[in-house]
Protein backbone atom coordinates (compact mmCIF):
# COMPACT_ATOMS: atom_id res chain seq x y z
CA UNK A 1 0.00 0.00 0.00
CA UNK A 2 1.39 3.12 -1.21
CA UNK A 3 1.06 6.32 1.31
CA UNK A 4 0.74 10.06 -0.25
CA UNK A 5 3.17 12.29 1.96
CA UNK A 6 1.99 14.77 4.37
CA UNK A 7 2.48 18.22 2.79
CA UNK A 8 3.24 20.02 6.02
CA UNK A 9 4.09 23.30 4.73
CA UNK A 10 0.16 23.64 3.85
CA UNK A 11 -0.20 22.87 7.50
CA UNK A 12 2.42 25.28 9.00
CA UNK A 13 0.48 27.86 6.79
CA UNK A 14 -2.73 27.66 8.86
CA UNK A 15 -1.41 27.87 12.40
CA UNK A 16 -1.56 31.46 13.45
CA UNK A 17 0.89 32.56 16.56
CA UNK A 18 -0.94 34.82 18.67
CA UNK A 19 0.39 38.10 19.83
CA UNK A 20 1.93 37.72 23.26
CA UNK A 21 3.21 41.36 23.46
CA UNK A 22 0.93 43.07 24.30
CA UNK A 23 0.17 40.60 27.41
CA UNK A 24 4.01 40.75 28.35
CA UNK A 25 3.83 44.53 28.09
CA UNK A 26 0.95 45.14 30.72
CA UNK A 27 2.49 42.02 32.93
CA UNK A 28 5.56 43.67 33.00
CA UNK A 29 3.91 47.16 33.93
CA UNK A 30 1.92 45.84 36.87
CA UNK A 31 5.04 44.02 38.33
CA UNK A 32 6.41 47.95 38.26
CA UNK A 33 3.32 49.07 39.86
CA UNK A 34 2.71 46.48 42.61
CA UNK A 35 4.43 47.80 45.71
CA UNK A 36 7.73 45.63 46.96
CA UNK A 37 7.00 44.12 50.56
CA UNK A 38 8.95 45.38 52.98
CA UNK A 39 10.78 42.50 55.02
CA UNK A 40 11.40 44.95 58.01
CA UNK A 41 7.71 46.37 58.24
CA UNK A 42 5.86 45.91 61.33
CA UNK A 43 2.72 43.09 60.96
CA UNK A 44 -0.14 43.35 62.71
CA UNK A 45 -1.43 40.33 64.14
CA UNK A 46 -4.50 38.99 62.23
CA UNK A 47 -7.50 38.80 64.25
CA UNK A 48 -9.30 35.28 65.45
CA UNK A 49 -11.52 33.93 62.71
CA UNK A 50 -15.13 34.45 64.40
CA UNK A 51 -16.81 33.26 61.34
CA UNK A 52 -16.62 29.66 62.58
CA UNK A 53 -17.87 29.11 66.41
CA UNK A 54 -16.50 26.53 68.84
CA UNK A 55 -18.29 23.95 69.38
CA UNK A 56 -18.59 21.01 72.14
CA UNK A 57 -20.59 17.76 72.08
CA UNK A 58 -19.71 16.86 76.02
CA UNK A 59 -17.87 13.85 75.34
CA UNK A 60 -15.91 13.21 78.64
CA UNK A 61 -12.22 13.50 77.79
CA UNK A 62 -9.90 14.91 81.32
CA UNK A 63 -6.92 15.95 79.81
CA UNK A 64 -3.42 17.97 81.55
CA UNK A 65 -2.75 20.38 79.31
CA UNK A 66 0.58 23.32 79.26
CA UNK A 67 -0.39 25.75 77.61
CA UNK A 68 1.25 29.56 77.82
CA UNK A 69 3.25 28.20 80.43
CA UNK A 70 0.44 27.26 82.62
CA UNK A 71 -0.64 23.03 83.37
CA UNK A 72 -4.39 23.42 83.82
CA UNK A 73 -6.75 20.31 83.46
CA UNK A 74 -9.72 19.82 81.59
CA UNK A 75 -13.31 17.68 81.43
CA UNK A 76 -14.36 18.52 77.99
CA UNK A 77 -12.81 18.82 74.41
CA UNK A 78 -13.75 21.12 71.80
CA UNK A 79 -15.64 19.05 69.17
CA UNK A 80 -16.62 19.49 65.20
CA UNK A 81 -20.09 19.21 66.40
CA UNK A 82 -22.39 20.01 69.56
CA UNK A 83 -23.68 22.94 71.05
CA UNK A 84 -21.67 26.51 70.36
CA UNK A 85 -20.11 28.55 72.63
CA UNK A 86 -22.79 31.02 72.86
CA UNK A 87 -25.56 28.83 72.51
CA UNK A 88 -24.33 26.86 76.02
CA UNK A 89 -22.88 29.97 77.73
CA UNK A 90 -26.65 31.86 77.65
CA UNK A 91 -28.65 28.29 78.47
CA UNK A 92 -29.06 28.43 82.71
CA UNK A 93 -29.41 24.97 83.06
CA UNK A 94 -25.81 24.67 81.98
CA UNK A 95 -24.59 26.19 84.95
CA UNK A 96 -25.40 23.52 86.86
CA UNK A 97 -24.15 21.05 84.51
CA UNK A 98 -21.17 22.36 84.98
CA UNK A 99 -20.90 22.12 88.60
CA UNK A 100 -22.36 18.83 88.61
CA UNK A 101 -19.66 17.54 86.47
CA UNK A 102 -16.82 19.62 87.47
CA UNK A 103 -17.02 18.98 91.63
CA UNK A 104 -16.22 15.51 91.07
CA UNK A 105 -13.31 15.64 89.07
CA UNK A 106 -11.76 18.07 91.49
CA UNK A 107 -12.64 16.12 94.34
CA UNK A 108 -11.12 13.34 92.76
CA UNK A 109 -7.70 15.32 91.84
CA UNK A 110 -7.39 16.67 95.33
CA UNK A 111 -8.76 14.43 97.53
CA UNK A 112 -9.05 14.53 101.25
CA UNK A 113 -7.03 17.85 101.14
CA UNK A 114 -9.78 19.47 100.04
CA UNK A 115 -11.16 19.72 103.36
CA UNK A 116 -8.50 21.12 105.22
CA UNK A 117 -9.96 24.27 105.51
CA UNK A 118 -7.31 25.78 103.54
CA UNK A 119 -8.91 25.78 100.40
CA UNK A 120 -10.92 28.26 98.30
CA UNK A 121 -11.97 29.07 94.62
CA UNK A 122 -11.92 31.78 92.09
CA UNK A 123 -12.57 32.39 88.74
CA UNK A 124 -11.13 34.78 85.92
CA UNK A 125 -12.02 38.32 85.62
CA UNK A 126 -15.47 39.98 84.22
CA UNK A 127 -14.50 41.06 80.87
CA UNK A 128 -17.35 41.85 79.19
CA UNK A 129 -20.04 41.81 82.06
CA UNK A 130 -20.88 44.06 84.50
CA UNK A 131 -22.91 41.36 86.43
CA UNK A 132 -21.67 37.75 87.11
CA UNK A 133 -20.57 36.05 84.08
CA UNK A 134 -21.08 32.14 83.21
CA UNK A 135 -17.54 31.05 84.69
CA UNK A 136 -18.63 33.42 88.17
CA UNK A 137 -22.16 31.60 88.23
CA UNK A 138 -20.29 28.49 88.00
CA UNK A 139 -17.66 29.34 90.47
CA UNK A 140 -19.82 30.47 93.08
CA UNK A 141 -22.28 27.27 92.86
CA UNK A 142 -18.93 25.19 92.94
CA UNK A 143 -17.92 26.70 96.44
CA UNK A 144 -21.03 25.60 97.81
CA UNK A 145 -20.82 22.23 96.26
CA UNK A 146 -17.25 21.94 97.75
CA UNK A 147 -17.77 23.49 100.86
CA UNK A 148 -15.11 25.85 100.16
CA UNK A 149 -15.06 29.80 100.19
CA UNK A 150 -15.82 31.68 96.60
CA UNK A 151 -13.93 34.85 95.87
CA UNK A 152 -15.74 37.14 92.85
CA UNK A 153 -13.26 39.71 91.21
CA UNK A 154 -10.08 38.75 93.06
CA UNK A 155 -8.52 40.07 89.76
CA UNK A 156 -9.57 42.77 87.09
CA UNK A 157 -8.59 43.65 83.64
CA UNK A 158 -9.38 46.70 81.89
CA UNK A 159 -8.91 45.77 78.35
CA UNK A 160 -10.79 43.11 76.56
CA UNK A 161 -7.44 41.60 74.91
CA UNK A 162 -6.68 38.25 76.13
CA UNK A 163 -3.12 37.87 74.42
CA UNK A 164 -0.51 40.03 77.17
CA UNK A 165 -3.74 40.48 79.47
CA UNK A 166 -2.36 42.72 82.99
CA UNK A 167 -4.60 41.97 85.81
CA UNK A 168 -5.04 43.90 88.84
CA UNK A 169 -5.37 41.87 92.13
CA UNK A 170 -8.26 43.50 93.99
CA UNK A 171 -8.51 40.66 96.75
CA UNK A 172 -5.89 38.35 97.69
CA UNK A 173 -7.59 35.20 99.36
CA UNK A 174 -6.31 34.05 103.04
CA UNK A 175 -6.46 30.68 101.99
CA UNK A 176 -3.20 29.04 100.77
CA UNK A 177 -4.31 26.99 98.11
CA UNK A 178 -6.58 28.36 95.40
CA UNK A 179 -8.61 26.51 92.45
CA UNK A 180 -9.00 28.94 89.58
CA UNK A 181 -11.45 27.95 87.42
CA UNK A 182 -12.17 29.11 83.55
CA UNK A 183 -14.98 27.90 81.97
CA UNK A 184 -13.36 27.17 78.67
CA UNK A 185 -9.63 27.71 77.87
CA UNK A 186 -7.85 28.47 74.23
CA UNK A 187 -4.50 30.18 74.45
CA UNK A 188 -4.56 30.05 78.14
CA UNK A 189 -3.14 33.53 78.51
CA UNK A 190 -5.95 34.13 80.82
CA UNK A 191 -4.69 31.74 83.31
CA UNK A 192 -0.58 32.71 83.06
CA UNK A 193 -2.03 36.46 83.82
CA UNK A 194 -3.78 35.03 86.75
CA UNK A 195 -0.83 33.28 87.74
CA UNK A 196 1.43 36.25 87.33
CA UNK A 197 -0.98 38.80 89.17
CA UNK A 198 -1.17 36.28 92.27
CA UNK A 199 2.23 34.80 92.10
CA UNK A 200 3.27 38.06 94.79
CA UNK A 201 1.48 37.21 97.16
CA UNK A 202 2.46 33.41 97.05
CA UNK A 203 -0.71 30.98 97.03
CA UNK A 204 -0.26 27.89 95.05
CA UNK A 205 -2.53 27.61 92.06
CA UNK A 206 -4.76 25.04 90.68
CA UNK A 207 -5.96 25.55 87.39
CA UNK A 208 -9.56 23.65 86.23
CA UNK A 209 -11.06 24.49 82.89
CA UNK A 210 -14.70 23.22 81.83
CA UNK A 211 -13.76 23.29 77.92
CA UNK A 212 -10.29 22.74 76.16
CA UNK A 213 -10.92 24.97 73.91
CA UNK A 214 -8.40 23.58 71.10
CA UNK A 215 -8.25 20.18 69.13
Amino acid sequence: MTRTPIDLDDILLEIVVPDTGRALSELSTARQQKPKDDLFAEHKRKGWDKSIEARCDFTRKIRITRRSGIFFTSLWQKSIFGRTLTDIKSDDKMVEFFVTQMCPLITDIIGENLKNGDWCIITTPKRRHLTKNFATRIAEKMADNLQIPFYEDVCSCHTKQRMNADFTVNIVPKQQNIICFDDFVTTGQTLAAMKRALQPHQKNLLFFAGINNKL
